[in-house]
């Protein structure tokens, strides 16, 4: 039996109100490991932006967009 058999099984037997708690919480836990991929995202993102920004590159910001 895999782990969410396992879940199932002991899920269950139990009320429905105890069952929205449990779907409650596990959306919670989802989120919360969304939210910290994407703080992983950001912190990358703004790691690489620092290379960027350095006296030798300054050349390049008088360049026009084209």
């Amino acid at each position: 039996m895999n782990l969410a058999d396992e879940v199932y099984q002991t899920i269950k037997p139990l009320p429905e109100h105890k069952l929205q708690e449990i779907l409650d919480f596990a959306l919670f836990l989802r989120q919360s490991e969304e939210k910290a991929e994407w703080q992983n995202v950001m912190n990358a993102q703004t790691r690489s932006l620092a290379d960027w920004d350095n006296v030798e590159d300054q050349v390049w910001n008088d360049i026009p967009a084209i």
